[in-house]
């Protein structure tokens, strides 16, 4: 990976997340070990939590996990059957849409780079908190289970992405520079030890009553995904089950034009918007008024798969037509400008996703009324009849049709379900022109192998 990503002076990194700056490059900063301290960074609380704050503001702000036009929400949309790419030729939207990714693609990189560098100032804030006495115990519990919930988040995306992947818990920045990839069961070994020792550190109780910090019940959510998708079943239900128990503090939120306000009970985690009355950057990107679109467009096959009567094409899907033709974009989001006040955040982690993990994780464990009782919550809510699906085959199809209703164009779930269920060749070879299973994962990106050589081999295809 790049050394001027990973090995920056640590100092300098964290007062970037602090002020806000752009500081996408650190390729002019000195790197002496001797200089890589931040406890003149983190004086008090006040400032050790100001840089974790910011690193959300990175998160939403910057490429993978925002909702930008590049970010994976609507790029692994157009990689797969959930969107349809418009534009100029040259766009690097196109790329995905028309399966023609190498490892010089931009967007690639800059998934690899700004992840590793929200991980770099996770681990530095883990570290500076650790140096400092001006923290109390308590406090530093909270700082360091949030560093350890994103650190763990990230690797979680680059895993599913890319593949063997480093996994990076230091600052250290000889270390990082000839990391190794790490194997996909190493990978996920690491998440699960992140994602439990966050959960024992973080409180059940939110910040505020905006849901936009994450708690032990976000640490869950997570871990439950992360169980999911290793195969360990039991384990997933289990996570799942126990956020889906709390019915004080969760629940499905039965009118859907609801779900993605920011005051709904059914998010466990949100990402805050950057000012008051600004609202998601998924409805600047998704939303269009008029047609053809600029960008892209939910899919005819897409939106035509719903059942009659789904709410959730009812109010979660817009039509645009100029007369002749008809396009449809997502509608979850719906504040696509400022508002008086803010009314809807970018929701990264949802009650109905539990709802899906536990339905898959008891069909693949053989308890199938209790999964279809899961599938039937999530029908309910959408105004659709119980699920007729009988078999651990049809259920689990059913759990995949409902996954693909339920979260389309959120962080990318269809392509990572698409792969868990060893459906995405099946699947994608019919829309995307030359698609092989190599496809399934992203390239490493050139530069990355250029600059560290223990990253190869790249991955298969490119």
């Amino acid at each position: 990976m790049k050394t001027s990503h990973l090995n920056s002076n640590l100092k300098v990194l964290l007062l970037c997340f602090l002020t806000l700056n752009s500081c996408d490059s650190f390729v002019d900063v000195a790197l002496p070990k001797s200089q890589l301290t931040s406890e003149s960074v983190f004086e008090d609380y006040a400032t050790a939590d100001a840089a974790l704050t910011n690193i959300y503001a990175k998160i939403r702000d910057n490429r993978m996990l925002s909702g930008i036009n590049s970010g994976l929400s609507n790029q692994l949309g157009n990689y797969t059957d959930e969107l349809e790419a418009f534009g100029a030729p040259t766009s690097a939207t196109l790329n995905f849409y028309n399966n023609t990714l190498l490892p010089s693609n931009a967007n690639i990189a800059e998934y690899w780079n700004t992840a590793y560098n929200q991980i770099y100032a996770a681990n530095a804030v883990m570290e500076g908190i650790e140096k400092t006495n001006a923290i109390s115990i308590e406090n530093k519990k909270t700082l360091q289970g949030e560093a350890l919930f994103i650190r763990a988040l990230l690797h979680m995306y680059l895993v599913n992405l890319f593949g063997d992947v480093p996994y990076i818990t230091k600052t250290n920045y000889l270390e990082n520079s000839v990391a190794t990839r790490m194997s996909t069961v190493e990978v996920y070994q690491n998440l699960i030890k992140d994602l439990n020792n966050a959960s024992e550190l973080l409180k059940t109780t939110y910040s505020n009553t905006e849901r936009v910090r994450p708690n032990r019940y976000t640490a869950k959510a997570l871990l439950a995904r992360v169980y999911l998708y290793s195969g360990a079943y039991d384990e997933a239900a289990n996570e799942a089950s126990s956020l889906l128990n709390l019915t004080n503090t969760f629940a499905l939120v039965q009118n859907s034009n609801q779900v993605f306000l920011n005051t709904s009970k059914e998010t466990i985690w949100q990402l805050k918007s950057a000012a008051a009355g600004q609202n998601t950057k998924e409805a600047e990107t998704f939303i269009f008024l008029s047609g053809p679109p600029s960008l892209t467009a939910l899919s005819n096959n897409f939106v035509n798969s719903f059942e009659l009567g789904d709410a959730r094409k009812a109010n979660w899907i817009k039509a645009v037509t100029d007369g002749t033709t008809t396009w449809y974009h997502p509608y979850k989001y719906k504040q696509q400008n400022f508002s008086s006040s803010s009314v809807e955040y970018s929701i990264m982690f949802r009650l109905a996703e539990q709802y899906l993990i536990r339905a898959e994780a008891r069909a693949r464990a053989g308890d199938l009324i209790g999964a279809k009782e899961d599938i039937n919550k999530i029908r309910q809510r959408s105004g659709l009849s119980n699920t007729t699906a009988g078999s651990k085959e049809e259920i689990l199809d059913a759990v995949l049709q409902e996954r693909k209703w339920e979260l389309f164009t959120e962080n990318g779930h269809r392509f990572f379900d698409l792969k868990r269920f060893d459906k995405i060749d099946t699947v994608l070879s019919s829309v995307k022109q030359g698609w092989n299973s190599t496809d399934s994962l992203f390239p490493i990106p050139q530069n990355e192998l250029s600059t560290n050589t223990h990253l190869n081999p790249q991955n298969p295809g490119y």
